[in-house]
Parts: C-alpha cells; sequence; structure tokens
C-alpha cells in the first residue's frame, strides 16, 4: 500500500520548527501533527538533497521544486508515458470509439510505460476537468434583456365544468445588471404571444435594452445554430422596430442565459408556488394575481447584490435604457404566398387581388388586424382592408385584365340571357349576382346555370330554378339535382283533380265500405 505524501505546507513547517526553532522530533510532530516515523523521513530526504539549511529557502523555491528535491526518484508514476490527451479527447467524439480501444492502442507502443486502465481513464478526467473554464459575465447598465419561459404552466379552467381549457405559458425577461424581472402569462409560446409579450416588457421597463438574449424556440430561431442562427422573420421585424439587436444563446450552452435560467428559478420559486392552490378562470385575472406577487419580487432585498431588484434598476438600468418609439409595436402576421391564376392570394380563407401580371410569381403578404399590404421584390403591390369573411374576395379593379375588366360589365347581358329562358332564371342570375361583392366574382356560377339549357333545355332550367326559388334555394347544386332526378316539375292541381277520378277494377270504392 502506497502512503499518502505529506503536504508541502506541513514539510514547510516541519524544516522550519526543526531547523530555525530547534524543536524535537517528537515535539514537531505534535505541532505538525505528523508522524515522528514521517519526520524522520523528510528530515533524511532533505539532508540528502542539494538544498541546504538553516539559511531559509530561496524566495523561488515553489512547492514543485521542494517536492522534486525531497521525493526524488520516488516516484515511479513519474516514469509513465503520458497519453496524448488531445487526441484522445477528439477521439472520444468518434461514434462507437471506446476508452478501452484506446488504452490499449496506447500501451501496444511501451507497455512498461503505459499507465494501467484504471489511472489512463483517471487522468484523462482531471485532465479534462483542467479544460474546462467559466468566465463571470460581467453585465453592463441597459445592455442586455434575457427572455425564457417557465418550464411549469398554470391551468386556466372552464368556470361550468371545471375542465382545464388549456395552461397558460409563463413570459420571464430579466435586466442583466440589476435583474429587474418581468412575469406574464400566455396562451401560447406562439409568434404573436412571444413578440406581443416582448412590447409589453418594453412598457414595463419602460426602454428598450442594446440587445435581447432569447433561448432558441422556434418563434425567436428559425434555424438554431451555433455560430449563424436564422432569426424570425417578424422577431426580427420587431427588434428593428425598437432599434435593438438579437443575439440568441448557444445551443446547449445555458451559461449563456444564466441570468434567464436564474430568473425563471425564482419566478417558479416565489410567484409559481403561491399560486399552485389557487384557481384562474380568464388569463387576465391570473395575469393580475402575478403583478401583484411580481411587485413584492422586485422590492424584496436580495441576499447576494445589495438593495432590491427595483432599487438596482433605478440607479443602474433605467438610465441606460433606450427610449421607446413614439408608437408600440404593431404585431404584423408575415407570410410567402404564390399567386393563383386568378390573381388572388389566399390569407385566412378570405382572397385578396394582386396585379394580374404576378400570376405564378410569389409574393410577400403581411397582415395586420386593420390591412393586408402585399409585396414583390420588395415593393408594395397592393393593400387591402382586412376582411374577416371566410370564402369572401378583394378585387381591385385595376387588377384586372383588360378582358375581365369588360367581362365585369356583363351582368347585363346575363340576366338579359337568363330573362330569355324564364322569369325564374333571371331571378335566380340577379340572385347569385347580389350574393357576391364583385358581379364579376359571380360569372362563373351564372354561366354554369345558364348553360344547364343545352343539357336539360330551357323550359326544365326554368322549372327548376322556379322550384329553387320556391325553396328558398338558387343555386347552382339544387338545380343540377333537380334536373338530373326529373323533381323540377312541380305537382299541379289538374293532375291531382285526374288522380281522384281515375277508375279501375281493383279500386274498392265508397260503397264497399257502407
Amino acid at each position: 500500500m502506497t502512503r499518502k505524501r505529506t503536504q508541502m505546507s506541513k514539510i514547510r513547517d516541519i524544516l522550519r520548527l526543526r531547523f530555525n526553532a530547534g524543536l524535537s522530533l517528537r515535539d514537531v510532530s505534535k505541532c505538525c501533527a505528523v508522524g515522528p516515523a514521517t519526520i524522520s523521513e523528510i528530515l533524511s530526504r532533505f539532508a540528502a538533497s542539494e538544498l541546504s539549511w538553516p539559511l531559509p529557502l530561496p524566495p523561488d523555491c515553489s512547492d514543485t521544486d521542494l517536492e522534486n528535491a525531497i521525493y526524488k526518484g520516488k516516484s515511479v508514476s513519474r516514469a509513465k508515458r503520458q497519453p496524448d490527451f488531445v487526441e484522445m479527447h477528439q477521439e472520444l467524439k468518434r461514434k462507437g470509439m471506446t476508452k478501452l480501444l484506446l488504452w490499449q492502442e496506447y500501451r501496444e507502443n511501451d507497455p512498461a510505460t503505459a499507465y494501467g486502465y484504471t489511472q489512463f481513464c483517471e487522468h484523462y478526467r482531471s485532465w479534462r476537468k483542467t479544460q474546462k473554464r467559466s468566465m463571470r459575465q460581467s453585465h453592463l447598465a441597459g445592455d442586455k434583456l434575457f427572455i425564457d419561459y417557465c418550464g411549469p404552466t398554470v391551468p386556466i379552467l372552464n368556470p361550468d365544468t371545471g375542465e382545464v381549457r388549456y395552461n397558460a405559458q409563463i413570459f420571464v425577461a430579466t435586466l442583466g445588471a440589476s435583474n429587474y424581472t418581468y412575469v406574464e402569462a400566455g396562451r401560447s409560446q406562439q409568434l404573436e404571444d412571444w413578440i406581443m409579450a416582448h412590447v409589453r416588457a418594453f412598457e414595463f421597463f419602460g426602454g428598450v435594452p442594446q440587445l435581447l438574449v432569447p433561448d432558441n424556440l422556434r418563434s425567436a430561431v428559425t434555424k438554431a445554430n451555433r455560430y449563424a442562427p436564422v432569426l424570425n422573420e417578424n422577431y426580427a421585424r420587431m427588434a428593428r422596430h425598437y432599434n435593438t439587436g438579437i443575439m440568441p444563446a448557444r445551443p446547449y450552452k445555458p451559461k449563456d442565459k444564466s441570468k434567464a435560467e436564474n430568473a425563471v428559478l425564482i419566478v417558479e420559486r416565489w410567484i409559481l408556488m403561491r399560486l399552485r392552490h389557487e384557481h384562474f378562470y380568464t388569463l387576465s385575472s391570473l395575469n393580475q394575481r402575478i403583478r401583484e406577487l411580481l411587485i413584492d419580487l422586485n422590492h424584496r432585498q436580495q441576499r447576494v447584490h445589495p438593495g432590491s431588484r427595483h432599487e438596482l434598476y433605478i440607479r443602474l438600468d433605467k438610465p441606460a435604457l433606450m427610449p421607446l418609439p413614439a408608437y408600440g409595436y404593431e404585431y404584423i402576421d408575415s407570410k410567402q404566398a404564390r399567386v393563383g391564376p386568378d390573381y388572388h392570394v389566399l390569407y385566412a380563407k378570405h382572397a385578396y387581388s394582386v396585379p394580374h401580371n404576378l400570376v405564378g410569381q410569389t409574393v410577400t403578404l403581411e397582415a395586420t388586424a386593420q390591412i393586408i399590404c402585399l409585396y414583390y421584390q420588395g415593393n408594395v403591390v397592393a393593400q387591402h382592408p382586412r376582411k374577416h369573411q371566410p370564402g369572401g374576395f378583394s378585387t381591385i379593379r385595376e387588377h384586372m385584365p383588360d378582358a375581365h375588366v369588360k367581362q365585369r360589365w356583363s351582368a347585363e347581358r346575363l340576366l338579359s340571357w337568363g330573362e330569355s329562358i324564364g322569369s325564374g332564371s333571371r331571378a335566380v342570375i340577379a340572385s347569385q349576382l347580389q350574393r357576391r361583392q364583385h358581379p364579376e366574382q359571380a360569372i362563373k356560377s351564372c354561366l354554369a346555370i345558364l348553360n344547364l339549357a343545352s343539357k336539360y333545355g330551357q323550359e326544365r332550367l326554368e322549372a327548376a330554378c322556379q322550384k329553387a326559388l320556391l325553396l328558398e334555394q338558387p343555386h347552382r347544386k339544387v338545380i343540377l339535382n333537380l334536373l338530373i332526378n326529373n323533381k323540377e316539375q312541380p305537382l299541379s292541381s289538374t293532375d291531382t283533380d285526374e288522380q281522384s277520378t281515375v277508375s279501375h277494377h281493383n279500386i274498392r270504392g265508397q260503397h264497399y265500405y257502407q
């Protein structure tokens, strides 16, 4: 069994007490809590070394020099051949590589000077620990805002049934210098909730930081990368509005956003845990309760930093934040869309027109709550008031080709065509034209109805149109079904009389029942 070496600090004390103070071996043993045999061995080794006493040791004599002088030739392990830990570290990144295989290859060169497998792994672990560095970050006032979501959520209940309608996500943003924190509950982590939470956070702080440091969630980063992440375009647009920058944390590097991690932990402990026994039926009631607890959190005295978060914010971050713009950011939903052959682009089940020469091209659509803007190669090509009518059309006359513009004024021609068939057909065509915001949008459906006369005849088409009007369903599908099933003719009174006077030997008659 190998005896553990004495610490260099105790060896220095042993030499000082023995040679300077002149104490006996037993007294030195009591003072240093080291066995007499060990002290005797140390003194013997020192006498055999090149160092001298009673003069004090040279000031440039390090612990390593003293250890080498005293334990010269004793350590067998120093004759061992050190592995190439850098190459070993790179090799272990290969899929399927093991330390055992690397040790066997290392031992093949010279087994006599090679470490055993256990020592080989131990030295590698020690080397790897020396490669890790953790730099303490210095956060400047007003420089960075760290943003993240809490892991736990808060359920929003249905007041009638008590069932969970959805789980509210907890948004957390904290300033680097003061740790001043903003907390908000949102319906989801989707893009609109994510961006508008930033807007309300800026209003809460009363200014804008130089940089935003978010996590790599999809609403912030379209494609995560350690060196060149691809930002979500809507998120980047919001940052441009506030004249700030975005620097996402590196993937799998939580130390890049340690402020956010700590803030999330504190929010979970001091806010969410206090809400665990409370029930919330609306998102606004939950946010109101969070604001009450947030005031207590920001005014609470910190253990490490002097003062509260609010006091540090007033002194450090608030004067350094950039001013808010004159107008707050309004959420804009942006998407790429291909123009269809009818020179319209579909958004939220409503179609908006663009110039007809862009058919087949890809345009950028930006939608706010009030307006729809369409861009082609960075230039505005169309603007429409936003409509919330599914299945509707918003068409500008200037976007239509000339042939369609001329056809736009053929409503009279369609009505005249329907009049030539009958009053019922004309009424159906008029109904089709009135159902659309622009008459040209009903041209196809009108022509489809009128062209039924070529297959079923004008008389049958007129009868089907009249019956569809009686049914209050003047639609092509209804008219076509009537024609296919021969149900366009209504039951007349003469038909009823004829059926009542039918005579047949199988009919018993009224005398049978007397």
